[in-house]
């Protein structure tokens, strides 16, 4: 079974005016952090053990989840300073099984995506990595992706400002193989301005799949309102 990297070690700076001095995947939602509600969807997926990349307030995740949640191992890789999305990644695959293809979770991002389903087509694309897609109309906040009549990404666009269309939904699939030449473990780097772009210069094989079940951002205040509706319980 798959295992999981969680990048949870984001500043939460516009969330500050709703959940102060907390790591944003700690906001709490009906009661519980945001992080259990995302953990308990890919336990359910199969997950088998989770790598939480952690940063600011880091304490206040490790200290609520300890080694294990709900029977299954959480290990952390703990930036001593900001690394950036791409470079808090590394760090954490450092400790992730690469004995197979594993997942890559946005933690603040709460996104139903089907492990099973997205496993099998990336499997059957012989993918490097595979995005999983939702359909928005809102301009300006998520990279736009561009797909072949095949699926594979030809375009990815961050902060792109045009309306409906495919955006990066934060859950990706990732073949061991697709870290090797990446940048040094340790550096400053982001997903989507460096690691990504890199990825499509260099031919690895990207590929995206659209899923339609529930989707969720917790980023900017309005959101997380409305995250305590889709998320009961």
């Amino acid at each position: 079974m798959p295992s999981a990297v969680i990048l949870a070690g984001g500043l939460g700076t516009r969330l500050r005016s709703v959940v102060s001095d907390l790591p944003k995947p700690m906001a709490p939602i009906n009661g519980r952090p945001f992080l259990e509600h995302q953990l308990d969807y890919w336990i359910a997926q199969g997950i088998n053990g989770f790598v939480l990349s952690v940063g600011y307030r880091h304490e206040a995740i490790t200290g609520h989840f300890g080694p294990q949640y709900k029977g299954v191992e959480i290990e952390y890789a703990v930036e001593e300073q900001p690394l950036g999305t791409g470079g808090g990644f590394l760090l954490a695959a450092e400790k992730a099984c690469r004995c197979g293809p594993f997942l890559l979770l946005n933690g603040d991002t709460y996104f139903e995506a089907d492990w099973n389903v997205l496993n099998a087509y990336a499997l059957a694309h012989d993918a490097d990595w595979c995005f999983s897609l939702f359909r928005t109309r809102e301009k300006g906040r998520y990279m736009g992706i561009e797909l072949s009549p095949q699926g594979r990404i030809v375009s990815l666009k961050s902060g792109v400002e045009q309306g409906p269309r495919l955006a990066n939904g934060g859950v990706y699939w990732v073949h061991p193989r697709a870290l090797r030449g990446t940048r040094v473990s340790g550096e400053k780097a982001s997903l989507e301005d460096n690691i990504f772009p890199d990825a499509l210069a260099a031919g690895q094989r990207l590929f995206g799949l659209e899923f339609t079940k529930t989707f969720i951002d917790i980023g900017v205040p309005d959101d997380y309102h409305q995250a305590a509706t889709l998320l009961a319980g």
